[in-house]
C-alpha cells in the first residue's frame, strides 16, 4: 500500500527520478541540493530520503551510497505525470474547441471584408506552429494487440495514434516506455530528433524498438502540421469583373484554383518560405507561384499571432490593380490582427 507523501517528499523524489533518468546513476543528497527549487540544505534532503527509503520509494544498491527509484516510486511518478497531464490535455480540448471555432470565424470575416474593400478575390490561411516542439508522450495498452500514443504537440496540437502490435507490453513495460520516451523527447523539436537518437531510444527499448519506431514517426506527423492548414477565401467573383480575365477559359481555371485551393496553398507555402518576417510581398504575372494565376496579381503578407503562430493573407487581382490601396488594406489589417491578438 501506498503512503500518500506531502509536497516535499513528492518534489524530492521526483529530483532523484528526474536525476536517475537523466544520468543513469545512483543519486545522492548532495545532488538534490543543488536542484534551485527545493531551497533545502543536505542534511534534510538526507532525513527526507531516509524516509523515502524506508517507505520503499527509493533503494540503495549495495554498491554505492546514493539511491534509485524503486518499481512503487517509478508507479507514483508516472501516476502523478499523468493525471497531471490527463487533466492538461481535458483542458486542451475544451480551449481548442473554442479557440477554433473563434479563428475559423475571424478569419472568414478577414476575407470577406478584404474582398469587399479591394473589390478583388481575398485569401486567408489559418495560423500554423512554426518551430514546433513536442510536450509529451502518454503510451496506454488499450488490449492485447493494440497500445494507444497520445502525442501533444506545442501550439497544443493532440495527436491519438493506435499501435497494433503482436502482443501488447505489460503495464510495467508501458511505464517504462512512457519514462524513456518523454526523458529523451520532451520539448524536443523535429531537428533535434536526430538519427543517432532514435537508433539509441530503439536500443533501450529492446523487443520494443519497432513500437518506438512507429511512435516516433507519429511524433513527426504531430510536429508537422501542414496537414492541419485550412484557407478562407472571399470575392472570387470580384476578379471575373475585370474583362482580361473574364474570358471563359480564363475565368473557367480562376474559379476552379480557388475551389481546389492548391494554387492557393502554393502562394502560402511560399509566402511562409520567406523568412524575412512579416513583410508585404507582390507577385506579378508570371512571378506568382502557380501558373494557373499568372495573368493576376498577387499581394501577399505574413501575419503573426504570437508565439510562432504564423499564417498568409492575400488579394489576387488584375496586373493593373491599385498596388497602392491594396498594400495599405493589407498593412492596416496586420496592426488590427497584431492588436486583436494582445487583447485576447
Amino acid at each position: 500500500m501506498q503512503h500518500k507523501l506531502d509536497e516535499r517528499k513528492k518534489k524530492i523524489l521526483h529530483a532523484v527520478i528526474r536525476n536517475y533518468l537523466e544520468t543513469g546513476e545512483p543519486v545522492g543528497s548532495r545532488t538534490i541540493s543543488k536542484y534551485t527549487d527545493l531551497n533545502l540544505s543536505s542534511a534534510t534532503i538526507r532525513n527526507e530520503m531516509a524516509d523515502l527509503e524506508e517507505l520503499g520509494y527509493i533503494i540503495q544498491p549495495h554498491t554505492s551510497a546514493g539511491r534509485i527509484p524503486s518499481d512503487m516510486g517509478y508507479r507514483l511518478y508516472v501516476d502523478s505525470m499523468l493525471e497531471e497531464k490527463d487533466r492538461e490535455v481535458e483542458e486542451l480540448k475544451g480551449l481548442l474547441v473554442e479557440k477554433e471555432d473563434r479563428m475559423e470565424r475571424l478569419l472568414q470575416q478577414v476575407a470577406k471584408t478584404l474582398a469587399v474593400n479591394t473589390n478583388y478575390a481575398a485569401m486567408i490561411s489559418s495560423p500554423l506552429y512554426h518551430g514546433n516542439k513536442l510536450k509529451f508522450i502518454q503510451l496506454s495498452k488499450v488490449d492485447e494487440h493494440q497500445v494507444l500514443a497520445v502525442i501533444v504537440a506545442e501550439g497544443n496540437m493532440i495527436r491519438n495514434t493506435m499501435l497494433h502490435v503482436e502482443e501488447a507490453p505489460d503495464q510495467e513495460t508501458i511505464l517504462k516506455l512512457n519514462i524513456l520516451l518523454n526523458t529523451h523527447l520532451n520539448g524536443k523539436s523535429l531537428d533535434e530528433i536526430n538519427l543517432g537518437m532514435i537508433a539509441n531510444l530503439k536500443q533501450q527499448a529492446g523487443i520494443h524498438s519497432g513500437m518506438v519506431g512507429e511512435i516516433i514517426d507519429a511524433v513527426a506527423e504531430a510536429i508537422r502540421a501542414d496537414e492541419d492548414l485550412e484557407i478562407y477565401t472571399s470575392g472570387t467573383n470580384n476578379i471575373l469583373k475585370y474583362p482580361e480575365l473574364a474570358d471563359k477559359e480564363r475565368a473557367s481555371e480562376l474559379i476552379t484554383a480557388f475551389e481546389e485551393k492548391q494554387a492557393l496553398n502554393q502562394i502560402v507555402q511560399e509566402t511562409l518560405a520567406d523568412e524575412s518576417g512579416t513583410g508585404i510581398q507582390v507577385y506579378i504575372g508570371e512571378e506568382t507561384p502557380s501558373q494557373t494565376m499568372k495573368d493576376c496579381s498577387v499581394v501577399t503578407a505574413t501575419y503573426e499571432l504570437g508565439e510562432g503562430m504564423r499564417g498568409t493573407v492575400g488579394i489576387i487581382g488584375p496586373k493593373r490593380m491599385d498596388y497602392d490601396k491594396v498594400v495599405g488594406i493589407l498593412k492596416n489589417l496586420m496592426a488590427q490582427l497584431d492588436t486583436l491578438y494582445k487583447k485576447t
